[in-house]
């Protein structure tokens, strides 16, 4: 009699071992593993072997390039973030907090492209036909080719493709779905991996743009494994608080497309629309006051103004607090012991508070330079000008160095008034803001 084969899986990346460990080694997770029985252990076989089908190589000059074909979403902004449009056979996976507005922004894309004629399918596990009725009729997204399928057995979508053709397919939400034929319960590493890999093969056999709806952790990742995000064709994530009005979609993987664009969009009562006059959303042109400077950074090709804000204040604590909403932690604590160096400002005994506007993470450089304004500016509490701008990025020497796209964000400053520009160089095209270079940080303290 052979001997049984034991495999135990963690539930929070899928990673399989033959002992049962207290501590995931791949991703730290603590008491995730779980024994998977001889059904789930075949699942997982299939999933992730390589198919047994002979291939044989081919010069890559010998194939012939294949035309990605888009259709519009009738949305500017989704449009922008997916590349130009939604792309026929694509699965594509959107994650975000509860409340950002997911289900929303889907329900009416969705209408959107049933006013086109294409037939739509939204499958519901979360909430009854009744409840998605009452969003869409806020939303006035009530189409006759827009169908709804309240069920979270996969087979019954599977049947329900049978009948009838269907050009776009949203899942609200995968951790809902389970399959039939796998024990284990909705959401499980098991069931997630299998159902995603099924909708793959529809979205590609029967040409079907597939749109996932997925949980994320306290974190902000999506919940479930990771081979989640490395299956589907485009991963997409909402930023932004459910109590703030404007939304940032942001795309972290693209197979059709850049993955630098970002969308915003707007909660209103018709649900999410596309943000017009983005620009004047994330600085506030109110009375000046110490602590708050501006920058430009560049999201994708799309230049955008913040609002950097510090809070310098006397620590009353042995250790200093140094907290960034928005902006790299780390790299604060770079800029504020290059500012103790190279300026002699005492920050150890204060604590660092730093919040970027709007709810919009940088992650470039650039804004470096309003970082030290902003803390300059609350420690001697001194307000900057509002017609000012901060673009630079700071070494660790203490130079300010130049930062790509310089001609586009003063551009986009003028248009919003602004006339003053402090910069690492001066562009080479002429320009109507008048310009001020800034090359080492120890010059920042002329202005203060």
């Amino acid at each position: 009699m052979a001997k049984k084969k034991i495999l135990f899986e963690c539930q929070h990346c899928g990673f399989t071992t033959p002992k049962w460990m207290g501590k995931c080694t791949n991703c730290g997770g603590w008491d995730s593993f779980v024994e998977l029985n001889e059904q789930q252990q075949e699942v997982v076989k299939n999933t992730n072997s390589v198919s047994a089908l002979t291939a044989k190589a081919i010069s890559i000059n010998d194939i012939q390039e294949s035309e990605v074909y888009r259709y519009s979403s009738l949305d500017v902004e989704l449009d922008g973030v997916l590349g130009g449009g939604i792309v026929p056979g694509s699965l594509t996976l959107i994650g975000g907090s509860p409340g950002v507005g997911k289900s929303t922004l889907l329900l009416k894309v969705g209408s959107n492209i049933a006013s086109l004629g294409r037939n739509v399918l939204y499958v519901t596990g979360e909430e009854s036909a009744g409840q998605i009725k009452l969003r869409a009729n806020r939303l006035k997204a009530n189409m006759q080719t827009l169908y709804l399928l309240s069920e979270i057995r996969l087979e019954q979508v599977i049947v329900e493709l049978a009948h009838r053709e269907y050009e776009f397919i949203i899942i609200d939400s995968i951790q809902t779905m389970y399959s039939e034929s796998i024990t284990s319960a909705p959401g499980s590493v098991t069931q997630v991996r299998q159902i995603t890999f099924e909708l793959m093969r529809i979205a590609k056999e029967k040409d079907i743009a597939i749109f996932i709806i997925g949980h994320i952790t306290k974190e902000g990742s999506i919940a479930g494994p990771r081979v989640l995000e490395h299956m589907v064709d485009t991963v997409l994530y909402f930023e932004g608080d459910s109590s703030q009005e404007l939304r940032i979609l942001r795309g972290f993987k693209n197979r059709f497309g850049p993955t630098s664009e970002i969308g915003v969009f707007e909660m209103k009562s018709e649900g999410l629309v596309s943000a017009t006059d983005v620009a004047s959303r994330f600085f506030s042109r109110n009375s000046e006051q110490s602590g708050s400077a501006l920058t430009v950074v560049m999201e994708g090709s799309r230049p955008i103004i913040l609002e950097v804000q510090a809070l310098v204040s006397q620590s009353h604590t042995p250790n200093s607090k140094r907290q960034a909403t928005g902006f790299d932690t780390n790299r604060l604590n770079m800029l504020l012991a290059l500012l103790e160096r190279k300026l002699e400002i005492p920050l150890s005994g204060y604590d660092v508070f730093i919040n970027i506007t709007g709810g919009i993470k940088i992650t470039e450089t650039a804004a470096d330079l309003a970082i030290l304004a902003a803390i300059i500016s609350s420690f001697r509490d001194r307000a900057i000008s509002k017609e000012t701008v901060f673009i630079g990025e700071v070494s660790l020497v203490g130079d300010v160095r130049e930062v790509y796209a310089m001609d586009v964000r003063l551009k986009e400053a003028k248009m919003q008034n602004i006339s003053k520009a402090m910069v690492a160089k001066k562009p080479l095209e002429k320009t109507a803001i008048k310009t001020f270079v800034v090359d080492e940080v120890t010059k920042l303290l002329e202005w203060y």
